[in-house]
């Protein structure tokens, strides 16, 4: 018998189940609460149910989302990926980025405000495929091909099995990031309902403002999502100022133009007036000169939004390289002395194969 993910579950449907077990409805809150804010991980955990709910609950509901089939730490000890393996077989990853240790910064308070804080970053980077149909040919993920959708459980099992080991050591999560596996507009629903269990005021209760989707441009979600006036924030994969150029990387641009991307980002900020990030993976020679920074400058002139630029994460299957620091600079100059915010982000666990995909590719 397949057992059900009670990740799956959303507390009404949670109810009616236990409705159907002739449990009382009160029992429901009673076991969200133990699932999402205490973060028990098996029906033993919940020592407030009777034994006889306990027994019920391991019959027919499963606790775990996947198996570890391995992890890797960085060198420096800030970031750790995990390669999971779904019951089907098929492979995702999940990475946790640790940022402003209290050993690196000794003036830094330990209190649990300050480790949600900026200064004490705990990044979680998810999920929300196997695979990807997207095929930007930089990406490991996008070599890869499309496998599947994940469930919002399984999005959110990701998190929770974070959570629960960022826990042990007496440290929360303080962001998460849908920038991993996959293209979360591709699987809207599932990675709307995630979010919504994460939010949920009675659960976890994870800001939506310290959530980040990130997607290639998908107009149309785009446009639904502002529709929606969530909090969460967004990202766009842009990686190109010129269509042919985007064209060449992204196969997406053949479909959702760049002008059609921005206009779906106008219609966003009008919506919400939140600011969107434009996520830029800097290639040597090919994305990364003032040329083309000035570009995308006159792309991006009115719109409320941010450049977030990192040097390309090396992938097997594509030969591009990463800019260097001097050219990255004068990329964010030339942005920024055209009126565009501009942030070059450090690069996280390359020595461990940290870029989306590239795990499960070694592995596959």
């Amino acid at each position: 018998m397949t057992l059900m993910l009670i990740y799956d579950l959303s507390l009404p449907t949670l109810e009616t189940l236990l409705q159907e077990w002739d449990e009382p409805a009160y029992r429901a809150k009673q076991i969200w609460q133990g699932l999402y804010h205490h973060l028990y991980s098996s029906p033993e955990q919940f020592t407030n149910l009777p034994k006889s709910l306990r027994e019920k609950m391991t019959q027919n509901l499963a606790f775990s989302a996947f198996k570890v089939k391995t992890y890797l730490d960085s060198s420096d000890g800030f970031t750790r990926k995990t390669l999971f393996e779904l019951p089907d077989g098929n492979l995702i990853e999940a990475v946790l980025m640790r940022y402003g240790d209290p050993a690196d910064d000794p003036q830094m308070a330990t209190s649990a405000t300050n480790r949600r804080g900026a200064k004490n970053r705990r990044t979680l980077c998810i999920s929300t495929q196997a695979g990807c149909a997207m095929g930007c040919v930089f990406c490991a993920t996008g070599q890869l091909g499309y496998k599947r959708n994940l469930s919002s459980g399984e999005i959110v099992a990701q998190v929770m099995y974070y959570a629960q080991m960022l826990k042990q050591q007496d440290e929360v999560v303080s962001n998460i990031v849908f920038m991993g596996m996959g293209e979360p507009f591709h699987n809207y629903d599932n990675t709307m309902g995630a979010i919504d269990r994460l939010n949920d005021a009675d659960g976890y209760k994870f800001g939506a403002r310290r959530l980040t989707i990130s997607t290639v441009g998908l107009a149309p979600q785009i446009r639904r999502f502002a529709d929606e006036g969530r909090q969460v924030n967004l990202a766009i994969s842009l990686h190109a100022a010129d269509d042919d150029e985007r064209l060449a990387i992204m196969p997406v641009n053949k479909r959702y133009k760049i002008d059609d991307v921005i206009a779906a980002c106008k219609y966003y900020i009008e919506k919400t007036h939140r600011r969107v990030t434009f996520e830029w993976a800097l290639i040597s020679g090919v994305n990364d000169s003032p040329e083309v920074a000035k570009k995308l400058a006159t792309r991006l002139k009115g719109l409320l939004c941010h450049v977030n630029a990192i040097p390309l994460n090396p992938t097997q299957g594509y030969s591009g390289e990463a800019t260097d620091r001097q050219r990255a600079a004068q990329f964010k100059e030339t942005l920024e002395a055209a009126g565009i915010p501009c942030t070059i982000r450090m690069r996280r666990g390359i020595d461990i194969a940290a870029g989306c995909g590239q795990l499960a590719g070694a592995n596959s």
